[in-house]
C-alpha cells in the first residue's frame, strides 16, 4: 500500500491549479491536508488579515469536506510531528521565496531530514518564480521595464484543474486541532470606524469567491482598466489583490483569461509589478527593512514627540488634506486602500512629514488585508525614493493636485470624510479656501505642502552632496 503524504497549505488556499497538491496526490496514497498557524506570521497580522485567513480556511474546509488539519505552533516542530504521525515520507509545499519563509523552510527541511523524511517544494505563488529571470549580464533586474519584457518573453504554464485526492482525516495529524474561527480572537479585532461593510468579509473569501471576482472584473472593468484604474471613486480595479495574497487564486488563472486588448494588458502589467518586487526581495532580502539604495540610509528624518503627533494624525486620517485622510480612513474601515491613494498617502508621510518609510510600511502591513511584504515594502521604497527607481526622490505627490486629477468631483473624499459632505466641488480638496469657513470638526493642514516639498528636496540634496564629496 502506498504511504500517505502531507500537503502543507500556505499561501495557496485553493484546490484548482495547485501543483503541490497534485504532486502529493500523484504519489498514490492518501493525503493529509495541513495548515500551520505560525505565531511568527499570525502575531504581526492585524485583524483584517486574521479575519480573511479564518474565512479562507473555512472555505477550504468546505471544498475538502472538512479535511484540513489546522494546527498551531512552530512549523519546524509541527510539520515533522505530523509527517511522523501519518507515516509520510514526503511533505509537499508551494515554495516560499520571502526572507522568513526561506529560513522557516530550511529549518523544516532539516528537521524532516533528521527523521528520514523530506520537504518537497513544488511550484510558486507567482507566474514566474523569483530568481528565474536575469539580465544579459546574469544579474537580477533592478529596473521594472526590462524585467517586464523578460517576464512576458518567458511566459508561464497553463492553469491545471484540481486533482483527485483521497484525504486523510485531520485527526490523523496527531496534534491538537484549531477551529479557523478562533484565529480572529483578540482585543484588537475591530473592523474600524468607517461605518461600512468591509469588502473582506467572510463571504468574499475562498477560491470560489476569487473566481467570481475575476469573472466580474473581466465582464466589464478590465476593458476600462487602463483609463479608470487611478480613480478611486470608480469601480475600476480588480479587487483581486487579497486573493493573490492568500493564494485563493493563482496569477496563472488570471493571465490565462486576459486578452491582448489595452485594458487587459495594462492589468497584466500590474501583475508583473507584483512579481518584480518579489524578485527584488528574493535577490536582496535585507531590503524588506533597509533601503535598497544604501546612500538613502543617511536621509535626515524626523522623530520625537512632534513627529509622533503628525504620524498619528496621518494614521487617523486627520492631516487636513482630504485625499490623504480619505485613504487612511478607508484603510481603517475596510482593510484596503485604492492603489493611487496608497501612493499619495505614502508620499505624504515620507516627503511632507519626513517620517521613515519603514514606519508607514509597518502600519500598512498591520492594517491591510492584502498586506504582502515584497509588494508593500518595495512599493513604499518606490515612493520614498530609496528603492529600485533610477531617479526617484524628485517624485513628490502633491496631495491637492492628485486629488483634483483623480477625484475631480470629490466623490471619493465625501465617501470617507463625512465632515466635507456639504463642501462645494470647487473647495472639496482645499476646504481651507472655502469662504464659508472650514467645516466643523475637520482639521486644518498639519503642514504646508509647498514648504515641505522644498524641505524634502533640501534633505535629498544634502545626502547627494555628501555622497559626491
Amino acid at each position: 500500500m502506498t504511504r500517505p503524504t502531507v500537503c502543507w497549505f500556505r499561501r495557496d488556499l485553493r484546490l484548482d491549479d495547485h501543483p503541490a497538491l497534485a504532486a502529493a496526490a500523484g504519489a498514490g496514497g492518501p493525503v493529509l491536508a495541513l495548515y500551520v498557524l505560525d505565531p511568527a506570521l499570525l502575531g504581526p497580522a492585524g485583524p483584517p488579515r486574521r479575519r480573511f485567513l479564518a474565512a479562507a480556511l473555512g472555505a477550504l474546509q468546505e471544498l475538502t469536506g472538512a479535511q484540513v488539519a489546522v494546527v498551531a505552533g512552530d512549523p519546524a516542530r509541527v510539520v515533522p510531528a505530523v509527517a511522523a504521525a501519518v507515516g509520510a515520507e514526503a511533505v509537499f509545499v508551494t515554495a516560499d521565496f520571502g526572507p522568513y519563509g526561506r529560513r522557516r523552510d530550511e529549518a523544516v527541511a532539516a528537521a524532516l531530514a533528521a527523521d528520514g523524511r523530506r520537504l518537497e517544494p513544488v511550484d510558486t505563488p507567482y507566474a514566474v518564480a523569483p530568481g528565474t529571470l536575469r539580465t544579459g549580464g546574469g544579474t537580477p533586474f533592478q529596473v521594472f521595464t526590462p524585467f517586464h519584457m523578460a517576464w512576458q518573453a518567458h511566459g508561464w504554464d497553463a492553469p491545471t484543474p484540481a486533482p483527485a485526492v483521497t484525504w486523510l482525516a485531520p485527526e490523523a495529524a496527531g496534534q491538537p486541532l484549531v477551529r479557523p474561527t478562533s484565529i480572529t480572537a483578540g482585543p484588537d479585532d475591530t473592523v474600524g470606524t468607517g461605518g461600512t461593510e468591509p469588502h473582506w468579509i467572510p463571504a468574499t473569501a475562498g477560491p470560489e469567491a476569487a473566481l467570481d471576482q475575476l469573472d466580474a472584473f473581466l465582464a466589464g472593468p478590465v476593458h476600462r482598466y487602463k483609463d479608470c484604474r487611478d480613480f478611486p471613486a470608480e469601480p475600476g480595479t480588480s479587487r483581486l489583490s487579497v486573493h493573490l495574497r492568500w493564494g485563493t487564486i493563482h496569477p496563472r488563472q488570471i493571465l490565462a483569461r486576459l486578452g491582448p486588448e489595452p485594458g487587459p494588458q495594462a492589468f497584466a502589467r500590474q501583475l508583473a509589478w507584483r512579481e518584480f518586487y518579489a524578485d527584488v526581495l528574493y535577490g536582496r532580502p535585507e531590503t524588506a527593512r533597509a533601503a535598497y539604495q544604501p546612500k538613502m540610509a543617511a536621509m535626515e528624518l524626523d522623530d520625537g514627540p512632534e513627529a509622533d503627533r503628525r504620524f498619528h494624525a496621518w494614521a487617523e486620517g486627520r492631516t487636513g488634506y482630504p485625499f490623504v485622510d480619505a485613504g487612511m480612513r478607508e484603510l481603517a474601515a475596510t482593510g484596503w486602500m485604492h492603489n493611487r491613494v496608497r501612493l499619495v498617502t505614502a508620499s505624504f508621510l515620507v516627503k511632507d512629514l519626513h517620517i521613515d518609510w519603514t514606519r508607514g510600511a509597518r502600519w500598512f502591513m498591520r492594517h491591510l488585508v492584502d498586506g504582502d511584504l515584497a509588494n508593500n515594502n518595495h512599493g513604499w521604497q518606490w515612493v520614498a525614493g530609496t528603492g529600485t527607481d533610477a531617479a526617484p526622490y524628485f517624485r513628490i505627490f502633491n496631495p491637492v493636485s492628485q486629488a483634483q486629477r483623480f477625484d475631480p468631483d470629490g466623490s471619493y473624499v465625501r465617501r470617507w470624510v463625512p465632515e466635507l459632505v456639504g463642501v462645494a466641488d470647487r473647495y472639496i480638496h482645499r476646504p481651507w479656501d472655502d469662504p464659508k469657513g472650514m467645516p466643523l470638526g475637520y482639521p486644518y493642514p498639519v503642514v504646508e505642502h509647498d514648504a515641505e516639498r522644498k524641505e524634502a528636496l533640501r534633505r535629498y540634496e544634502a545626502i547627494t552632496t555628501a555622497t559626491r564629496a
